[in-house]
């Protein structure tokens, strides 16, 4: 079983990369194994094109590590924080992509001003104050800010998504790059008009529960 979940894992680190998210070593995807509670994440520092399944690392929820031989990420402790509190999630993704940390930068949540907003993150996309890096403070902060969203800037930091399994953190962390890319060119040609609410719930409940295969 984790075996399964290192090669899913390892694949979507290198997606990251595919889809111009990260840059060097920076970032990382992690996923819960759902029978042992086992943690496996990217190690940490090393480039994407030397990631391999055998190089995941696997630690428990106190991060004493179980399988490998590497360091892990240094951001494992945020990410342990955030599975210890938010036992719906088995998936976090973390980048500094572009667009969206340019927001991140001034401190400014993406606001909905498109559906693609309203359909995976149910409204503005929020932002989070300023941490440092590296500990269970940020999974903490993390935690307090990001509400129902499946995605949070922090403040002059980056971009960390959740989901139900990383596949889905992975889907929040593509498609949150793009929609931030949208929204500022819009913002170079004026000020876009919000959903309202309404407008919001409407899109978000169709995509959630009509948009795709059922």
């Amino acid at each position: 079983m984790l075996n399964e979940l290192k090669k899913r894992v390892c694949n979507l680190n290198k997606g990251l990369q595919k889809n111009n998210l990260v840059v060097m070593t920076s970032g990382n995807v992690s996923a819960r194994d759902e029978t042992t509670g086992y943690i496996v994440i990217k190690p940490s520092g090393m480039p994407y094109e030397q990631l391999t399944p055998e190089k995941m690392v696997v630690v428990d929820s106190e991060g004493n590590i179980i399988e490998g031989d590497v360091a892990p990420s240094v951001d494992t402790e945020t990410h342990l924080f955030i599975y210890r509190k938010r036992k719906d999630i088995a998936g976090i993704v973390h980048t500094h992509s572009n667009y969206a940390t340019s927001f991140a930068a001034l401190g400014k949540s993406i606001p909905p001003v498109i559906t693609s907003v309203a359909d995976i993150f149910g409204g503005p996309v929020p932002v989070g104050p300023y941490v440092p890096v590296g500990g269970k403070e940020i999974g903490e902060a993390i935690v307090n800010h990001i509400g129902d969203s499946s995605g949070i800037l922090m403040k002059q930091h980056g971009v960390f998504t959740i989901g139900k399994d990383p596949e889905g953190a992975f889907k929040s962390a593509v498609v949150l790059e793009d929609i931030a890319k949208t929204v500022h060119l819009a913002l170079l040609k004026g000020t876009p008009e919000e959903l309202t609410e309404e407008q919001i719930d409407k899109a978000n409940q169709y995509y959630q529960h009509q948009y795709g295969q059922r």
